[in-house]
């Protein structure tokens, strides 16, 4: 490792030093928004069941979901967010698991 690469690390452990004490903001932080799981569900053509399985949700989530008797938590919005986006890319890296 060459010492720009240390310098630029030191300096990242820095920044975050500064952001835990707070004496500095994070550049960005990233809240996911609300998504609608019946659309997302339905561009992938998939019963709610066949989108739980395949995914790895709960039917019982998806269908809670979808009839807003529950939101879906943070990390959940995010898996949708990218499954609404590039679903393939999800089965892909889930068909390796």
């Amino acid at each position: 490792m060459t010492n720009t690469n240390i310098d630029r690390i030191l300096a990242g452990l820095a920044e975050v030093a500064d952001i835990e004490a707070g004496r500095a903001a994070p550049a960005r932080l990233f809240r996911p928004g609300a998504v609608d799981v019946r659309a997302i569900r339905g561009r992938t053509g998939l019963t709610q069941a066949a989108f739980a399985a395949q995914f790895g949700f709960s039917a019982a989530a998806v269908r809670d979901w979808e009839q807003r008797r529950r939101e879906p938590e943070a990390s959940a919005r995010v898996l949708l967010t990218v499954i609404d986006r590039e679903p393939d890319a999800v089965r892909r890296a889930l068909a390796h698991t």
